[in-house]
């Protein structure tokens, strides 16, 4: 047992670690001084629970009753736990409810299920159509058809063996010769291409090595959440993280049952909220992990004439295709039908099979009579003009599937009673709450539930995983929650936003880097000043070009270049691998699953002597040259970011200037300083000016001293500054005793000649700055004096009145 847990309830800053074999447990408790040392309240830590051999994430769980052995085990957490309590410090952890890993030597419920089939007691666990594929499981894991690789296929006992997979026979099928043997099994393994097309068990996304958990089921959920309900009732883990819950059948539902078996702890969900989208109120939940607070903060810092002209110089450059990364929401549609048809062609396969039955099984006669393919044809239509991820009732399908959405989608048919397959569509999503079809029965549901689950897939795959890749004008927009179309938020939408995260969510979780994101935010904050210099960033790239440095394609090396601005100077290994995952994501020229290797050779020589040769130094200069901007944006978006409303998530090493590219590059180990007080040792990045870990411990700090000024009753008020560049300058306070300012579009405040007479009026009393004292300020003070020391400053009041 761990000591009963002390300390607050919900956190007042957490602290991701990525948890994997070279970073285990113990590695954690050695960095507890340090971490504590900044003012966070609580660890967070990346899935903990068994996973396959060697992940370097986690995500892969095979069982979820045991601690991962390769970080240390149980015993390994008690004891990372019992070290964060002595420096006063909480766990959160990473739970992952929607997958498995489709592993079954290393999961045993799914080795249970491939052996017994539907009669398992584990089949209930897993989302699979045994319907479909004669009633055998599909296992896309063969490198080849059948033919070319059953040779390797091995009978060892009551085992068959393929290269490094193993899987269960069925008793007294072991003798039978080879294609026999194969009919004879619950499960087929098959050339790894007809995942795409024949795959009959719900997956992560379009990951096939992720299969999807029926945690809906009460019974799953009581087996599969047992021992994190046991860390948490014991006091070694006091808050959670779910992963993606819109992969989930009833994501409410899930949240209402863990909820009430967690005794209500602090619990924030991987939600992706869209531009003017809200998290549904009836979740039992702190909030979201954050990011709608990363593009808000990332849009603030973003000069929104700037980023038009951006685009403008970028059409001009690459010249894109519409559709092909010209215009965002063009894009978004085209890569939407592809990945319909291609990676997830399965998943609408199923869900028109699901939408057939209900219709022929119908007591309507206005549902009968449904082609295939008019079915399929109207879901496609329907589900590439969500705006969302998801809907979660019927009422939510109302509201994003509009009317205009569902002209729109009949116009996909030629024959207008044809077209009608776009309505029943529509009524049964309506469901019975709504104005849709009735008398479908229980079906109804599972059709909702499963359109809902295709949909968060979909918008996954074809905006964060393609759309991101294609449209690049401006690389800091394409993040996970961004909305690239319209990169800037106003310092007017900024405080709308945050007066509203206050009001409705004052503990939801915010981020700004992540192991998700695609770039940190160091790296972005790079790049959001290209909007501020557009036509000095066109005519660098037009020097470069001139130089005989062009990529394979234009949009690619547009891409590259503001790669290596934003990161600054790096392995060209790095970049080179960033790059080819970009090119491949994107697929206009090459993908992950039909490679172009002339295309990819390319684009290696075109890096090693474009970015990363000699004509990068042009870029590098550029960089060198605005360093000033890139360091007010910097610090501007990590001070925002730990005082606006809400709980701020540091992503590991980002206390220093961090500078990370797409996943594998941002989960790199971290260094953390060595000394036993955590402030002494090594930095965590050689070369960096140290301001920025001093602003964030800065912040932290008084988070930690002061909680009530930004806890659940605190209040959240904008101020305005007076004068010629008062629009450079955002600040607000919190609760009347804590004032954060910042300077936004310094490039732009330099060219107009500086702040002049601009001045803050700052709320009743004296104010002392948090990172420089014996500062101090009332009334209506000058923000050149404020900024003197550095772009951004951290006040707290130490008298009522002046």
């Amino acid at each position: 047992m761990t000591a009963e847990r002390s300390g607050p309830a919900v956190p007042t800053a957490t602290y991701r670690l990525q948890m994997q074999p070279g970073f285990p447990f113990a590695a954690a408790a050695a960095a507890v001084p340090h971490l504590a040392s900044l003012g966070v309240s609580h660890l967070h830590l990346s899935p903990v629970l068994e996973a396959v051999p060697g992940s370097p994430h986690g995500y892969d769980v095979v069982d979820h009753a045991r601690v991962r052995d390769e970080l240390g085990g149980e015993e390994g957490l008690r004891a990372l736990a019992r070290t964060a309590r002595e420096h006063g410090l909480g766990l959160v952890v990473d739970i992952v409810p929607n997958h498995m890993a489709m592993a079954p030597r290393h999961n045993r419920a799914l080795w249970e299920v491939l052996r017994e089939g539907p009669a398992s007691p584990y089949a209930r666990w897993f989302d699979i159509d045994w319907e479909a594929q004669g009633g055998q499981l599909l296992l896309p894991v063969l490198g080849g058809p059948l033919g070319a690789e059953s040779a390797h296929l091995v009978v060892d006992g009551d085992v068959l063996r393929y290269h490094d997979h193993a899987f269960p026979l069925r008793e007294g099928t072991g003798k039978l010769p080879l294609t026999r043997l194969l009919d004879a099994q619950w499960y087929r393994p098959v050339w790894w291409r007809l995942a795409r097309t024949e795959l009959n068990y719900r997956r992560f996304f379009s990951i096939s090595e992720l299969i999807g958990v029926r945690v809906e089921d009460p019974e799953v959920f009581e087996a599969t959440h047992a021992k994190i309900l046991q860390l948490l009732r014991e006091g070694v883990v006091d808050g959670l993280r779910v992963d993606h819950p819109d992969g989930l059948a009833d994501p409410g539902g899930y949240l209402r049952r863990l909820h009430e078996a967690s005794g209500g702890r602090w619990t924030v969900v991987e939600k992706i909220l869209a531009d003017g989208e809200r998290l549904p109120a009836s979740w039992p939940v702190a909030g979201t992990t954050g990011y709608d607070a990363l593009r808000h903060v990332d849009g603030l810092f973003t000069d929104p004439a700037g980023s038009g002209e951006l685009l403008g110089h970028y059409r001009r450059f690459a010249a894109p295709q519409t559709d092909r990364g010209g215009d965002w929401d063009a894009t978004v549609r085209r890569a939407a039908y592809k990945v319909l048809t291609h990676e997830l062609a399965a998943e609408t396969d199923r869900l028109t099979r699901v939408v057939g039955r209900l219709c022929a099984a119908s007591p309507d006669p206005a549902l009968r009579d449904r082609a295939p393919w008019a079915l399929r044809t109207a879901l496609r239509e329907l589900l590439v003009r969500l705006r969302v991820y998801r809907p979660y009732s019927p009422g939510d399908a109302a509201r994003v599937i509009t009317e205009e959405a569902a002209g729109q989608a009949r116009h996909a048919f030629v024959v207008p009673e044809e077209g009608e397959a776009v309505d029943v569509v529509l009524g049964l999503l309506l469901g019975p709450d709504g104005d849709g079809a009735p008398g479908v029965g229980p079906g109804g549901a599972e059709f909702r539930a499963r359109f809902a689950q295709t949909a968060s897939a979909l918008r996954a795959k074809s905006v964060e995983d393609t759309a991101f890749y294609r449209y690049v004008p401006l690389l800091s927009a394409t993040e996970v929650g961004g909305e690239p179309g319209r990169p800037a938020v106003s310092p007017a939408g900024f405080h709308a936003y945050c007066a509203r995260v206050q009001r409705d969510w004052p503990a939801t979780g915010t981020v700004v880097s992540t192991h998700d994101t695609k770039r940190s935010a160091d790296v972005r904050a790079a790049l959001a000043v290209l909007t501020e210099c557009p036509g000095r960033w066109a005519d660098v790239l037009a020097e470069v070009s001139r130089n005989g440095a062009a990529g394979p394609d234009a949009q690619l090396a547009w891409a590259a270049w503001q790669t290596v601005f934003g990161l600054g100077p790096a392995d060209p290994e790095r970049i080179g691998q960033a790059l080819l995952k970009h090119a491949r994501e994107a697929g206009l020229y090459t993908s992950w699953t039909e490679r172009d290797p002339a295309y990819e050779e390319a684009l290696a020589a075109f890096v090693a002597a474009g970015p990363c040769g000699p004509p990068g130094g042009r870029v590098a200069a550029l960089r060198d040259a605005l360093a000033a901007h890139v360091q007010a944006n910097v610090l501007g978006t990590a001070l925002v970011h730990l005082t606006m409303p809400g709980v701020p998530d540091l992503y590991q090493g980002t206390e220093d200037e961090y500078r990370a590219l797409v996943d594998p590059d941002n989960r790199r180990p971290v260094r953390f300083p060595t000394g036993a007080d955590g402030e002494a040792g090594e930095a965590l990045e050689p070369g960096r000016s140290g301001e920025k870990t001093a602003v964030t411990a800065a912040a932290l700090r008084l988070r930690a001293r002061r909680p009530e000024v930004f806890g659940d009753t605190a209040t959240y008020a904008p101020l305005s500054a007076r004068g010629p560049a008062a629009a450079h300058c955002v600040a607000f306070a919190r609760s009347g005793a804590v004032v954060t300012a910042v300077t936004r579009l310094s490039l732009r405040l330099a060219e107009a000649g500086g702040w002049r007479d601009t001045r803050l009026a700052l709320p009743p009393g004296r104010w002392a700055d948090v990172m420089a004292p014996g500062r101090e300020f009332d009334g209506h003070a000058r923000v050149a004096d404020l900024f003197e020391p550095r772009p951004v400053v951290l006040l707290e009041r130490t008298t009522e009145t002046g």
